[in-house]
């Protein structure tokens, strides 16, 4: 059983259930490196320094500051910036409940598990799970975690509950400073009917398992060679052909290859039959 990070109570009106959170996601299992000096292959500490004296400053004489103008600083203490934070109750209290698609991804931070803590409160758990399914909506939450107040999403997940804590909207940037300044363009029928096509043929279910971290298994094998003496793997730059020719790529893409599917040709006129008179015999 994985250790939980956090343990409360998920309140809904007059209705709670105790619970704890586990990280759902986790870069633990990544490989990682330590830094070293080259010379002796001892392992490097860091430590943080006066900028004016250079000397090393003890932990204890480090201090928060925030800058109020170029190197003027105001020293916020311990003690103070601890008074200053949210009290938590441990408990993750529902807001409100919204369709399960109303929060756009862009606000998607951490997710988290979310299980019930005490076994007499697996009912609760299971009422309020099949209650959120059988209504198809999601819930948000707010709570203290990790001395800020979050707001959290969640949602049913298999035979559980996935919260997902959610940015603020002073964290998300405005769409319109990246596509502010995108022309109109038009899209005629055809790129639009191959485009359709490319998709559909393209179409499938997402498997995670399907997905190799390519950068992490590099590493790890430029680890296995150098313990072996084996030579050092180098990878091969990859060649991306671009084609200049948007519709090109488009037939190309879609496996047609004539100029246009033949519901979108234009068919030429027919040409007119001219009637000639029958020729008259001479005499």
């Amino acid at each position: 059983m994985p250790r939980s990070i956090w343990k409360g109570y998920l309140k809904i009106d007059e209705v709670t259930c105790s619970v704890a959170l586990y990280a759902a996601a986790s870069s633990a299992d990544r490989i990682s490196f330590h830094q070293l000096n080259r010379k002796t292959g001892n392992r490097v500490q860091r430590q943080f320094v006066d900028s004016g004296s250079g000397n090393a400053v003890a932990q204890d004489d480090q201090v928060k500051g925030y800058e109020v103008s170029p190197d003027d600083f105001i020293i916020l203490e311990p003690e103070e910036i601890a008074a200053t934070v949210p009290s938590s109750d441990k408990t993750l209290t529902v807001l409100s409940f919204v369709g399960c698609t109303d929060v756009d991804t862009v606000y998607f931070d951490r997710p988290y598990f979310i299980g019930p803590d005490q076994a007499h409160d697996n009912k609760a758990y299971a009422l309020i799970r099949e209650g959120m399914k059988s209504t198809k909506v999601a819930a948000l939450a707010q709570t203290v975690l990790f001395r800020r107040l979050r707001t959290m999403l969640i949602r049913p997940h298999g035979a559980g509950l996935i919260g997902t804590t959610l940015n603020f909207d002073y964290e998300v940037r405005d769409s319109e400073e990246v596509f502010a300044d995108l022309p109109k363009v038009r899209i005629n029928d055809e790129m639009l009917d191959l485009a359709r096509h490319i998709i559909a043929t393209k179409s499938g279910d997402y498997d995670p398992r399907s997905f190799d971290d390519r950068y992490d298994a590099a590493l790890t094998e430029l680890v296995q060679a150098k313990l072996e003496g084996r030579p050092v793997p180098r990878q091969k730059p990859a060649k991306v052909e671009v084609s200049d020719d948007l519709m090109t790529a488009l037939r190309k893409s879609a496996g047609k290859d004539s100029p246009a599917p033949a519901s979108r040709r234009k068919k030429a006129p027919a040409k007119s039959k001219t009637a000639t008179a029958p020729r008259r015999k001479a005499g």
